[in-house]
């Protein structure tokens, strides 16, 4: 029988949803953890990161084989909170969803791996190897939490390793890399009745970026799990009066890699393109202030087909083994580690990640506590 039960589960996950980690403030979501761990004789580390931001790490069991389990401590903004039926830092039930900032993205998913952690604890579960908990900061923007993980060697001893990301009933060992870039043009002001006095910071920004669009989307390359390369402009900010020659232009572009089409490539030719319109008299500058890689291992069948089959009875269906597009801290957490090592992304979640009115299923919830108790347990048992 369950030591947490299913009021205590849903406070919980209520009580993370309550602590605004937009971007920050992780440690006390650390410390509210860590505590709740101690009430069950499990004792925490927090690993401070920077101010207000921390990682927490925390294990059960002993000895060899070491299963990790992982999840992100920090939510995106809530944005217009105007928008949304309820308040997005109160976690709310309406018709068997369950709304709120993170409720999908992932600190259901946390909860979730958390609370099987202490129910395998209480009860006794693990009759071998070790289950070790690396909660992160910072995995919505720049990774620095699993990459503060991969430093300290956190994962050295690991023999194979679960993030609870909002997956659904579906199971992913793949996802594509990411890259935030800032392209900046510096032009020279003038007035727009005397155009040749300045140099406009615009025109050589959007050649370079039209040039890189050809060049990008119209590649040949492609990976058979992950697709194509994709390469955005998101952000775009030049001049400030209309009768002005702007003298700056900003450019702010995303890339989603594949093995084929990876991070130094897209660097590379990048640099190619600024050295390019340079030389024809622009002065542009790029810096990539985000750049995580592309994970794809093959697949390992144990803990695939594990996964399958404990989960198929709650979902109702056969669950499906795949890749997603999104990143996530395996970019960092598996980067020593050969394509054949054991890794899921598999948790709680809906499609409404990152948007107004954003949830999760409550019976989808309470249901992955349970799997999770038994992945973890059995996963250990089996490669004992």
């Amino acid at each position: 029988m369950a030591t947490i039960s299913e009021a205590e589960r849903l406070q919980i996950f209520k009580d993370l949803v309550a602590i605004k980690s937009v971007n920050t403030d992780e440690e006390t979501v650390s410390e509210y953890l860590k505590d709740l761990l101690a009430k069950h004789g499990i004792e925490a580390t927090i690993i401070p990161v920077s101010e207000h931001r921390a990682d927490l790490q925390a294990e059960i069991g002993s000895g060899k084989p070491v299963l990790g389990i992982s999840g992100h401590m920090d939510v995106v903004s809530a944005g217009d909170e105007s928008q949304w039926t309820s308040d997005p830092f109160t976690l709310t039930e309406r018709d068997g969803k369950l709304y709120g900032r993170g409720a999908a993205d992932m600190k259901s998913g946390l909860a979730a791996m958390v609370i099987a952690m202490i129910d395998i604890h209480d009860q006794d579960l693990l009759k071998t190897g070790t289950i070790r908990l690396m909660a992160t900061m910072g995995e919505e923007v720049g990774e620095l939490g699993s990459r503060t993980f991969a430093k300290n060697g956190a994962m050295t001893d690991v023999d194979a390793l679960i993030i609870g990301e909002p997956s659904g009933y579906r199971i992913a060992y793949a996802h594509k890399g990411s890259m935030d870039i800032r392209l900046t043009s510096t032009g020279k002001a003038a007035h727009s009745s005397m155009p040749e006095q300045g140099y406009n910071a615009i025109d050589p920004l959007i050649e370079l970026l039209h040039d890189a669009n050809h060049q990008f989307r119209g590649a040949d390359k492609h990976n058979q799990l992950l697709g194509d390369l994709s390469f955005n402009t998101t952000i775009f900010q030049g001049g400030n009066q209309v009768n002005s020659i702007p003298e700056r232009a900003v450019a702010e572009i995303n890339a989603r890699t594949i093995p084929e089409f990876d991070n130094d490539v897209v660097e590379q030719l990048l640099d190619q393109l600024v050295e390019k319109w340079n030389k024809r008299g622009a002065k542009l500058s790029k810096e990539t202030y985000m750049s995580q890689p592309s994970v794809e291992t093959l697949g390992d069948p144990d803990l695939i087909s594990l996964a399958q089959s404990i989960a198929k009875p709650y979902a109702g269906h056969d669950i499906e083994a795949g890749a997603i597009p999104a990143v996530t801290d395996a970019s960092n957490m598996l980067a020593d580690k050969p394509k054949d090592f054991p890794f899921i992304i598999f948790g709680p979640g809906s499609e409404s990640v990152h948007q107004v009115n954003e949830y999760v299923d409550k019976q989808m919830y309470l249901n992955f506590v349970d799997i999770y108790e038994q992945l973890f347990t059995e996963y250990l048992e089996n490669k004992h």
